[in-house]
């Protein structure tokens, strides 16, 4: 039998420019791939869970972190937290007034009272859910959250209560330290310079 035989079927050459079947690896070798498939176009990379969005964008105190919130949200954060916890006691209270017979010598009573312990709740409520999610209520109203500067977490209750008793620092030279997030490149009170904290804007739900 010639291996050049023409009639012999079995004696044919693949034609060339034809490519044959793929040899397999040899056992215990791995097989190769190749370069790791790239996301389609248009389509963010995924970021690690719980982490910020790189976006590299200026006015962030690190990578990754959302912008920094400017003066003008916090002061109304703050307005707003104020009188969600102090008015309803000041009203409470002239309602004693109004209902005694001589106004000018009234003395605070059951609905001041009231209005005393709903503030203090109030408070606590409020430094429990900004340590906890970053945010109070006024916060959380106008779209910024109180986060730690080194690492984007949440304070925890604790810590909050050290930086609302950091905030006699901003009050102690004429009120200057409130204002000090005006011209500062953090946008920092000195009660979070103190406690290494920074606002920023977050996604209003």
């Amino acid at each position: 039998m010639s291996f050049g035989d023409p009639n012999n079927p079995y004696s044919q050459q693949p034609p060339q420019g034809q490519p044959g079947y793929p040899q397999q690896a040899p056992q215990g070798v791995p097989p190769q791939y190749g370069y790791p498939q790239q996301p389609p176009t248009g389509v963010p990379p995924q970021q690690p869970y719980g982490a910020y969005p790189q976006t590299g964008m200026p006015g962030m105190p690190g990578a990754g972190m959302p912008p920094l919130a400017h003066w003008g949200l916090r002061f109304g954060a703050l307005l707003l937290d104020v009188l969600i916890t102090v008015a309803p006691m000041y009203a409470l209270g002239l309602i004693d007034i109004a209902m005694s017979d001589d106004p000018a010598t009234a003395e605070p009573g059951v609905f001041f009272l009231i209005g005393v312990l709903y503030t203090l709740g109030m408070s606590i409520f409020q430094l429990y859910k900004e340590g906890s999610t970053g945010q109070t209520i006024g916060k959380k109203a106008l779209g910024i959250s109180l986060r730690r500067e080194a690492d984007g977490s949440v304070l925890g209750f604790g810590m909050a209560f050290v930086r609302r008793l950091a905030h006699f620092l901003d009050s102690i030279a004429c009120y200057i330290g409130w204002l000090w997030p005006l011209w500062d490149e953090k946008k920092q009170t000195f009660a979070d310079k103190v406690c290494g904290t920074v606002v920023v804007k977050v996604p209003k739900n």
